[in-house]
């Protein structure tokens, strides 16, 4: 896993960008003054819902959009002001934009011979880019007689033939079936290991960014919300957004009485008081703290930190999902695995819900 080291080269710089559509001082704000660096051969993925400023932010760096304020830097060189042609950059688009009458070898080719290259030179490295995606063999079909998956590897040997220094993605597998996008997740990576370069990829898919991604930025509203690997935006979010969006959450109202050195002391629900982990801007008073549903433990009632009635039950094959309500009316969710059955509560049984304080963490709104 890639780790954010000032060691390692800067592959794209961020620097205090900001988009504004219409006039500078009272147009449409779509994204709101970001820094972030991306560094060399990493996969790193810009993550949020519809409208948080993630593709807008990819055009820029592709040169589709303009900079209203702030620069970006592409290994140390301002291309802020460049027109696209002129940027060692590449698209992957949703739509592939594969050329129908073409066959894929000719797709390919036609990428590099785009700067010029001889015909030779043109069709030497298009083989290789077949040979990286695996698709040498179908080099004489038409896009028409692929799959959705294998035209999108024609797309991605396409935009990598001329050998950019970084490849955008701009949601590449929203087309593709669940099982298709779940095989595409491994050969994206792959890709990304054997071409040696910065792949930045955009999607509003949770499980997509924690699966491949060396780090993700969480985005929201035009706001960077919080960098890091799958590790740090599932197990420490800094805010409820992240909390929330990253997978499921339980959201459980507390009173903060203490915070020291990271660590936060709360009261919760019922009375029960816990010690946990907290986000750095985390405050005193009325709080939030997130428990993860599979860091939730059910036992009998009065056990457990908290006590809850079971209202429903969703079976999920390899786990239930256990719906719960609190004495004060709040909502929750546990999920157990479903290889031990006998644990699994009744609904309307009473239950003791626990947790490891290390399981909670108190957030900033």
């Amino acid at each position: 896993m890639i780790q954010a080291s000032s060691e390692k080269q800067v592959a794209i710089k961020v620097d205090n960008a900001r988009k504004v559509y219409g006039h500078p001082e009272t147009g449409f704000v779509a994204l709101k003054e970001v820094n972030l660096d991306i560094y060399d051969n990493e996969f790193f993925t810009l993550l949020g819902p519809s409208g948080c400023g993630k593709t807008t932010l990819l055009r820029m760096i592709a040169g589709f959009e303009s900079v209203t304020k702030g620069k970006i830097e592409l290994f140390g060189d301002e291309i802020s002001a460049l027109p696209p042609n002129k940027r060692p950059i590449n698209t992957v688009f949703q739509n592939y934009a594969l050329f129908p009458h073409m066959t894929i070898l000719d797709n390919v080719i036609f990428g590099v011979k785009m700067l010029g290259e001889t015909a030779g030179t043109s069709k030497t490295r298009a083989k290789e880019m077949l040979e990286l995606v695996q698709l040498d063999q179908f080099s004489h079909r038409k896009p028409s007689e692929l799959s959705g998956g294998q035209q999108q590897r024609v797309a991605m040997a396409r935009a990598l033939a001329p050998h950019p220094k970084v490849l955008l993605l701009d949601e590449p597998l929203s087309a593709l079936d669940l099982k298709l996008r779940q095989a595409m997740r491994v050969e994206l990576k792959r890709i990304q290991r054997d071409a040696g370069i910065t792949f930045v990829f955009v999607t509003h898919d949770q499980e997509e960014a924690l699966a491949m991604s060396d780090r993700i930025a969480v985005f929201s509203q035009g706001e960077l919300q919080q960098i890091g690997n799958a590790k740090d935006v599932y197990d420490a979010p800094e805010n409820k957004f992240v909390a929330d969006f990253i997978g499921e959450t339980n959201l459980v109202d507390v009173k903060v009485d203490k915070l020291s050195e990271g660590k936060a002391h709360c009261v919760l629900p019922g009375g029960a008081s816990i010690t946990c982990p907290s986000a750095a801007a985390a405050h005193k008073g009325e709080g939030h703290i997130s428990i993860r549903p599979e860091r939730l433990s059910l036992g009998k009632a009065g056990t457990g930190r908290l006590d809850g009635t079971v209202i429903q039950q969703i079976y999920l094959g390899t786990d239930t999902q256990v719906e719960l309500r609190l004495d004060d009316g709040e909502a929750l969710t546990a999920r157990l695995q479903n290889s031990s059955p006998d644990a699994i509560p009744d609904i309307g049984a009473v239950v003791g819900l626990d947790f490891e304080e290390g399981a909670a963490r108190l957030l900033v709104d």
